[in-house]
């Protein structure tokens, strides 16, 4: 008997399949793989068990009794990647349009719910037209339940969306409140409200590609941390960003085999350009330091004055945040630290030993800066870094100015080791800046003010414009010369190691948001 009612819901499965083949050969055409080939390219072969293949939605009103679709749009399951436990759902743009019912949000809510007491990555496959409306509050119930165990599972295991299609409305939230972002460029968008409602509300006259497309959330609002050409693309992302990161807040990083060889590097010598103000690309700087082509970017195309990403150093993961000298000469603005900020603490989340190349010659000036809280949000990379208890070890390659010298993970603010390069300097200001303030009337007096405020520029940046001064009081723990880089940061990762800090205890910090 049971037998019989296995193969009889097997061949119902099968002809619904079948019903439904208009649709998925409509989606291949727009360049997009079914739900199940996404899953299939992302799991390991033979490694995904679905869970809820028979749910269907309960809804009776609008004619919904009379189209019954088994998984209800939603594919939920779990696998592995790379030998690694996941839980999954991919969301089926085929079936009511990915709309999210009841049921299927239940569905999504019992993967997320598995998630957290197993200990393992939840990444959500998105391409839905958003809420069911012929199902009303039911369905907007579902989305505030996944929303909440969002929130739960922040900080406790990994969250990944992969945004592959529509996502509209309430829908943009949990996606919003995951650890990482991707989308496919020309068929994935993102926005709250769509171009109609844009258009009546403000009379902007705008297409979804320029709302909420792959690029604009790239480079304009920094939404999505990756983008990917297309759905395979996006899928390999995925998977190469879960090879740095743990599965849950209490792993430690992942490794790959690595033996000690020549961890000298003389090309380092040759990044810094002798004139103080030429930049150079910081890029060079990381690529010298960590293993051979580990580094993965995050938000590239985001406030590019800064760099952040995972890398391997000796085979461990680690994560990155560097100032990049050749966009706005590295300064800090209102982008580029909250980029760092949220990418601070998702390394502390799970573990993830950070370095900080630091050459930074301040905060960006002017209006625009401080009438958009560059105050706040200089802060919030502050206490991004000052709440870190993760091995944080801080490389100062040149500038390092004013207050930006203590936000970037300086010895006050708890850093662990903090290397500097000869050619770093450590000041209240440039050079050039401080002579003219401090000598002002000594300057102005003079016969020759042009030679007599190069003379004191010389005896300030003599005094002031290395690393010893700061070296002399503990400030910076070494001074190393650029080719032992790599090897001096893998001694002391391997000295970090065990590290172990204890938070005063508290609910929760209060960030500046």
């Amino acid at each position: 008997m049971d037998k019989k009612w296995s193969i009889l819901q097997q061949k119902r499965i099968e002809a619904q399949l079948g019903g439904g083949q208009k649709r998925i050969d409509a989606q291949h055409k727009k360049g997009k793989l079914t739900a199940r080939e996404r899953v299939h390219f992302l799991l390991d072969p033979d490694s995904f068990e679905e869970i809820g293949q028979l749910v269907t939605h309960r809804s009776t009103d609008f004619g919904l009794e009379n189209e019954i679709y088994y998984g209800d749009g939603v594919i939920t399951g779990y696998g592995t990647v790379n030998g690694r436990l996941i839980y999954v759902f991919a969301q089926d743009f085929t079936v009511f349009g990915g709309s999210l019912s009841e049921t299927h949000a239940e569905k999504i809510c019992k993967i997320m719910d598995l998630a957290m007491k197993n200990g393992a990555p939840c990444v959500g496959l998105n391409d839905s037209g958003g809420a069911r409306i012929q199902e009303g509050v039911n369905s907007l119930g579902g989305y505030a339940d996944i929303f909440y165990r969002n929130v739960l599972s922040s900080g406790v295991i990994p969250q990944i969306s992969a945004i592959m299609g529509p996502c509209a409305g309430g829908a943009v939230y949990s996606p919003a409140i995951t650890d990482f972002i991707l989308m496919v460029e020309h068929t994935s968008y993102m926005f709250v409200t769509g171009p109609n409602v844009v258009k009546t509300v403000t009379n902007e006259e705008v297409t979804s590609e320029q709302l909420g497309g792959a690029q604009t959330h790239a480079s304009k609002s920094g939404v999505t941390h990756l983008t990917a050409i297309n759905d395979i693309d996006c899928i390999e992302k995925v998977k190469q960003l879960l090879s740095y990161i743990p599965q849950n807040c209490e792993d430690t990083t992942p490794r790959v085999p690595y033996t000690m060889q020549d961890e000298y590097r003389p090309d380092l010598s040759k990044v810094i350009p002798d004139n103080a103000n030429q930049p150079y690309d910081m890029r060079e700087v990381i690529a010298g330091i960590v293993d051979n082509e580990s580094f993965m970017e995050i938000h590239e195309q985001y406030a590019e004055n800064i760099v952040v990403g995972f890398a391997r150093l000796a085979g461990r993961s680690i994560g990155i945040v560097a100032n990049q000298p050749i966009s706005l000469a590295g300064v800090l603005d209102v982008e580029s630290s909250k980029k760092g900020a949220r990418f601070v603490r998702f390394c502390d989340c799970f573990n993830i030993p950070l370095l900080v190349l630091v050459d930074v010659p301040g905060f960006l000036p002017g209006t625009d800066q401080e009438w958009h809280g560059i105050i706040t949000n200089g802060a919030k990379l502050l206490y991004a870094f000052s709440e870190a208890t993760v091995p944080r070890v801080t490389l100062i390659t040149r500038k390092a100015y004013g207050g930006a010298y203590d936000v970037m993970n300086s010895k006050h603010i708890g850093a662990d080791m903090n290397f500097a390069w000869p050619t770093a300097e450590i000041a209240v200001m440039g050079a050039k800046g401080a002579s003219e303030i401090i000598f002002k009337q000594e300057i102005s007096k003079s016969a020759h003010p042009a030679a007599k405020l190069a003379e004191k520029e010389a005896e300030y940046a003599e005094k002031f414009a290395n690393p010893y001064r700061a070296a002399s009081r503990g400030f910076i723990d070494e001074v190393i010369h650029p080719s032992e880089s790599r090897r001096k940061l893998i001694k002391t990762y391997a000295m970090l190691e065990n590290k172990v800090v204890k938070l005063p205890k508290k609910k929760h910090g209060n960030i500046p948001l």
